[in-house]
This record gives structure tokens, sequence and C-alpha cells, in this order.
């Protein structure tokens, strides 16, 4: 299996999980702000965060944020 991709934009604030490759069919809330993306065939594709840095401030903080957005540029 391969290791899931992570992508962090911040001027959105939206922290993104890859599962796998794929077409997005639709995606579902599942909890207030996280969405999972799924195919077609309803396999998850991704997981979306919306508002990460105050969604996740208490376990891996902003400045663990900023790293991975440096990481991509």
């Amino acid at each position: 299996m391969n290791r899931p991709a992570v992508h962090y934009d911040p001027q959105s604030d939206i922290l993104y999980f890859l599962v796998r490759d794929g077409e997005e069919e639709r995606f579902v809330e599942v909890a207030e702000g996280v969405n999972v993306e799924l195919d077609e065939e309803g396999q998850l594709l991704g997981v979306e965060i919306l508002n990460a840095s105050r969604f996740l401030r208490a376990t891996i903080g902003p400045e663990r944020l900023a790293q991975l957005a440096r990481a991509e540029a």
C-alpha cells in the first residue's frame, strides 16, 4: 500500500490526505469541517480538513502545519 500524501494550503487553511488516485464522484461530511472524497464505487480517495489550524491546534499545532506548507513549496 502506498503511503498517503499530505497537502496543506495555508491560504485556505485546508489539510488534505490523498489516500489514492481516482475520480471524485462525491464527498461526505463526516464531522463538522471534515469531508471524505469517494469514487463512484464508494472507495475512499481522500480526506479534507477545513480550518485545519483550528481543528488540529491541540494535536499538531500551527508550527507543524507551517512545516507541511513549506515542505510542499
